[in-house]
């Protein structure tokens, strides 16, 4: 389950706030914005797309960096987007990347961690690159998402990794926005899919961990994306932090109960405390090359990610899509082959 595809758990935190960090004085103008090509990282993941796509549509030169180019290639097709393969943990890449850019939108991150690829590496350490390359390359215009609950005092490595990262951006000394978004969810999310997956892995019966009772307020990947393309050129969005939610506040069960019927299948809903779970979570992680979760998320499975504030609807004006089984018919594409495969990759 990863981030922006968009991963379990986070605390509650109220995130809509002016930083007490100084940003650039020179208000950008939306022509400036739209002049100069806008660097977007991650950008062949879900929300990466979406943004890309979005950002297309309304007017912008895109420069996608991407890992793999025949991945992107099948995303964007025939679109007017820039393509360029590079490691956003290499300066020199990363440097050649945003030369001539105006504005980065940074959405790239790992919740799992993988050898060769650590929360402190990829979370954290390539944020720094980034900002450093941006500053380099004169694009001082920045949106970057972290993920609700955030923290850099966060017990929990994956929130810690990007809190310390949201306080590297609002310390850049650039003109900064940051969105905190609850669970995203839409075709090929790595949230509400892995869970359509487990269902299609889990004959009669639904381990439901901490009996499903954490609450969760997703987010459809579309609005997010129209978010993220309007506070770009939104000079009322500098040096703030805003929360993304979707409509209604959900619990675990709640949530798998509309998957059920997207899926138009039944299961047993039982609960089991995660203590129970881990040891089962620990050995698929280590037999496993793509473990659906980790120890580390699982825990995040049993505490809140609600939003205080939603600045999706209060201050940005867009209506969230309900997550409603209509919404999530994409899972019926799931088949027991394809969960297994999904784990070996």
């Amino acid at each position: 389950m990863t981030p922006h595809g968009g991963y379990p758990g986070a605390e509650m935190e109220a995130a809509s706030e002016m930083s007490s960090v100084a940003v650039a004085e020179q208000p950008q103008s939306m022509g400036t914005v739209r002049d100069q090509p806008v660097v977007v990282t991650g950008a062949a993941g879900l929300v990466g797309t979406h943004v890309c796509r979005t950002l297309v549509n309304s007017g912008f030169k895109v420069r996608a960096v991407v890992r793999d180019m025949a991945k992107a290639a099948s995303r964007f097709g025939h679109l007017p987007i820039e393509i360029r393969v590079s490691d956003i943990r290499n300066a020199d890449s990363m440097r050649a990347a945003l030369t001539g850019a105006g504005s980065l939108i940074h959405l790239a991150a790992i919740a799992i961690e993988k050898p060769g690829q650590s929360y402190a590496d990829v979370n954290t350490d390539a944020t720094r690159i980034l900002l450093d390359a941006a500053k380099s390359a004169g694009a001082n215009r920045i949106v970057y998402m972290s993920q609700n609950g955030a923290d850099a005092g966060s017990r929990y490595a994956f929130l810690r990794s990007k809190g310390i990262a949201q306080e590297m951006v609002a310390g850049s000394g650039s003109r900064w926005t940051v969105l905190r978004p609850s669970v995203i969810f839409g075709p090929e999310d790595e949230f509400v899919n892995v869970l359509g997956r487990m269902v299609k892995l889990s004959p009669l019966v639904f381990p439901l961990p901490g009996g499903g009772t954490a609450k969760f307020q997703p987010v459809a990947v579309g609005d997010v994306a129209r978010a993220v393309v309007k506070v770009l050129a939104d000079p009322e969005s500098v040096g703030r932090t805003w929360s993304l939610g979707g409509s209604t506040p959900l619990t675990l069960r709640q949530m798998t109960e509309r998957i059920l019927i997207a899926m138009n299948t039944s299961r047993v809903l039982v609960g089991v405390p995660v203590t129970a779970l881990r040891p089962v979570v620990a050995l698929a992680q280590k037999v496993l090359p793509h473990p659906p979760v980790t120890t580390g998320l699982l825990d995040l499975l049993e505490i809140d990610n609600v939003i205080d504030k939603n600045d999706l609807t209060e201050t940005l004006g867009i209506t969230p899509t309900p997550f409603a089984p209509e919404e999530l018919l994409y899972l019926r594409k799931i088949t027991v082959s394809s969960a297994i495969k999904s784990l070996f990759g």
